[in-house]
């Protein structure tokens, strides 16, 4: 028969072992990007808005286009992780702002998870064209192969 404070030492163990379980059960979230600020973010306005009134409102875009016009993207993404897996994403906002010639505001576009693709690699390989290969046939397979006869290596018709 156990004792009191053996009794309150397995009943400890016990509530230790549960919580440390449901910990390891609880999501960590993240928050990446740009820190959306609702309220800054209505304020940007077509027509009245140039390039450094934007930027002293929302700051430095995520990234700028490289190609065509000079529009500024703003990027915020929201990841969950559970215990020993990958973060994943379940909430973004992709902000667009557009400028004219002169650096004047033309558009604001605001996009989410539908813009955003899924890509499932496939384990471990990745698929090719051709026959395939065992371990050995790659360790082995080129044996004979080098210097072989027309191919200008050491075993050529030159001698060389």
């Amino acid at each position: 028969m156990l004792g009191m404070v053996g009794q309150g030492m397995v009943r400890f163990m016990g509530v230790a072992v549960a919580a440390l379980a449901l910990s390891a059960c609880a999501s960590i979230k993240d928050q990446r990007g740009y820190l959306v600020d609702a309220t800054l973010l209505d304020s940007v306005q077509p027509g009245i808005d140039n390039q450094t009134s934007v930027e002293r409102m929302l700051g430095r875009p995520s990234f700028i286009s490289q190609y065509g016009q000079k529009d500024w993207y703003y990027i915020s993404t929201k990841t969950r992780q559970a215990a020993f897996s990958s973060p994943k994403a379940h909430e973004q906002l992709l902000v667009k702002i557009t400028f004219d010639p002169k650096g004047n505001v033309v558009g604001v576009e605001r996009t989410g998870m539908e813009k955003v693709a899924r890509i499932n690699p496939d384990g471990d390989k990745t698929p090719t064209l051709g026959r395939e290969r065992t371990f050995l046939e790659d360790l082995f397979g080129n044996i004979g192969q080098v210097g072989a006869a027309g191919t200008g290596g050491a075993g050529g018709p030159n001698g060389s």
